[in-house]
């Protein structure tokens, strides 16, 4: 169970950016969100089946559902009409799918049922998105770093500015991803931000080593959505 993120993490995140920074011109920006996507349309797909299985039902056995209408209003009138029978069919399915929704109504059910490739893109989306509107473009010389982190499919994304992709890759910040999904798995947050932090401060102290009329340009702190 991955626990909230204290007053305690969130000072010591926001000193390590500050750390991080005091070598190099780059700015980080470091997010974390309780869920990326709310996963509708996935809940949706999935409360379909049932639905579908009632008409499969009733096209395989249909005199089950001449059997259902009677147990259900009794057997003293004649035997039911085509029309009653189909409208006793669209309850039913429309029952299955309205309780497979509420069923999945608990997030972690619908989280469980998502398809890990569906988490991966959701997640880089938002962080693609929350990139744009926090970091991109926002320094001089182009060299803001976003650290994202999704809690609920424990995923993180690492995005940087177009000075910094000039230079690096995905592979760059391959050590700074591992150690920052290692914490969070053992529900150390703040020390996993923490981690990733220092191991990208390092990067960016290398390339983009600090001038002597930097200025920090991005708040040094944790932004929670």
């Amino acid at each position: 169970m991955i626990r909230e993120i204290s007053a305690g993490d969130r000072e010591k995140i926001a000193g390590a950016i500050a750390a991080a920074e005091t070598n190099t011109s780059g700015e980080i920006v470091a997010v974390a969100t309780p869920i990326s996507d709310a996963y509708h349309d996935v809940a949706l797909h999935w409360a379909l089946l049932p639905l579908f299985a009632v008409l499969a039902w009733a096209a395989w056995r249909p005199t089950a559902l001449a059997w259902w209408y009677n147990a259900l209003f009794g057997g003293w009138h004649p035997d039911p009409t085509q029309s009653e029978l189909l409208t006793l069919l669209m309850v039913f399915a429309a029952l299955k799918f309205t309780i497979a929704l509420l069923i999945l109504k608990w997030m972690p059910l619908r989280l469980l049922l998502t398809p890990g490739a569906t988490k991966h893109r959701r997640v880089r989306r938002r962080a693609i998105a929350i990139f744009q509107a926090a970091a991109a473009g926002r320094t001089t010389g182009k060299t803001g770093i976003l650290i994202y982190l999704s809690l609920a499919e424990r995923r993180a994304e690492i995005i940087a500015d177009e000075a910094i992709l000039k230079l690096t890759d995905d592979h760059t910040w391959g050590e700074a991803m591992q150690e920052l999904i290692e914490h969070v798995r053992a529900g150390r947050i703040g020390d996993g931000i923490c981690a990733a932090v220092e191991r990208v401060g390092v990067v960016l102290s290398e390339h983009f080593p600090r001038s002597a009329d930097d200025s920090n340009e991005i708040p040094d702190k944790l932004i929670e959505l």
